[in-house]
């Protein structure tokens, strides 16, 4: 029987190799997983989307900008449509700055968490036998999340 466990990298994982190497397990596999190089990209292109749009926020805006722009257009010289477009391009150049601002904060951030945090994927050779007692042991050292699988052990 396999059974698969993630960890955060700590002690915890040191300390459940080594109980588990008490108990006469001798099939124990860890796998660390490299954390992303490259950072995400912030502009969407044709075959790539993350849902994250940076022009909602300039469109609500330019609609604002724009009603107010042409409703006050009426008494200033240039006229409403003037004013209507003028209002419309600072809205939506607003809303777009404060949308590219505020993603790039997130993913900086996300960027310190994801630094911090690397796992590790532990794969455990067991007899059926062992199969609760070392669930319980993985459980116990603050694993993350654990799969079984049935199947003949080598």
């Amino acid at each position: 029987m396999q059974i698969f466990a993630t960890f955060e990298h700590s002690t915890f994982l040191e300390m459940v190799i080594s109980q588990l190497e008490e108990k006469g397990i001798q099939n124990i596999f860890a796998v660390p997983l490299d954390s992303r190089a490259e950072e995400r990209k912030l502009f969407d292109t044709l075959h790539r989307s993350d849902g994250v749009s940076l022009t909602q926020t300039g469109l609500f805006l330019a609609v604002i900008f724009s009603t107010i722009g042409a409703s006050r257009g009426f008494v200033l010289d240039w006229g409403p449509i003037y004013w209507g477009l003028i209002g419309a391009g600072f809205g939506f150049f607003l809303g777009f700055l404060f949308d590219l601002i505020f993603q790039k904060r997130r993913m900086k951030k996300e960027k310190i968490l994801k630094g911090r945090v690397s796992e590790v994927i532990l794969i455990v050779e067991c007899e059926e036998s062992q199969n609760e007692q070392v669930e319980k042991l993985l459980w116990d050292n603050l694993a993350l999340g654990v799969a079984k699988i049935k199947g003949e052990t080598s």
